[in-house]
């Protein structure tokens, strides 16, 4: 089974390595996970439709493709998470072997479940800003949280893939995705394609 993610960035690039670790104690048999980061953000329209054909159909095609973009995009393309799957979908077309999923409002989300490690990462004891992550929006999308407790921790200004890097070290994504319904979709979207049991 080969699965070919399409991301936006570096951040999510540093993603790979954990969801390897989480599909692998989950799977009989691992799929070949390949990452295409955009540097900024999916493409869309008429554009993602070619990429998503040309990576289903080339020379060594992909069984399946996996758009992962954030809600939150620095422009007003989504305006929730149902919204940014659909448009996606609508863009690519009838495709079976695409499958739109997001991150609510961006991958920071999910990240927040893990708030105390980060508190201590950033040495402040900053509230954590929702139980719901991915209820934390545009307005001040989770990104910007952690900048925040960062700056007022003092110890270093935040570094997405440095620093996403050493809050997932040694955690069950597990606990993120029972926080963050989008996350637990994405995860359930690859354990189903690779005959793995979905999170309940």
């Amino acid at each position: 089974m080969k699965i070919i993610i399409l991301v936006e960035g570096k951040t999510e690039r540093v993603f790979m390595p954990f969801l390897r670790d989480f599909l692998q104690t989950r799977l009989t048999e691992m799929p070949k996970l390949s990452c295409r980061p955009y540097h900024g953000r999916v493409p869309k329209d008429d554009k993602l439709r070619r990429i998503v054909e040309k990576l289903l159909t080339g020379k060594k095609p992909a069984h399946a493709v996996i758009a992962l973009s954030d809600v939150y995009t620095g422009t007003d393309d989504f305006i929730d998470a149902a919204d940014a799957k659909q448009k996606m979908k609508n863009w690519v077309g009838n495709n079976p072997h695409f499958y739109p999923h997001v991150a609510q409002h961006d991958f920071e989300a999910w990240l927040l479940p893990f708030w105390s490690d980060i508190q201590k990462l950033a040495g402040h004891n900053k509230k954590q800003p929702s139980n719901e992550p991915e209820n934390v929006n545009h307005n001040k999308p989770p990104a910007r949280h952690l900048e925040e407790i960062f700056r007022l921790g003092k110890r270093r200004r935040y570094q997405k893939p440095r620093d996403a890097k050493s809050i997932l070290e040694g955690k069950d994504l597990s606990i993120s995705a029972n926080a963050c319904p989008e996350l637990k979709a994405f995860l359930n979207t690859l354990l189903t394609l690779c005959g793995g049991t979905p999170l309940s």
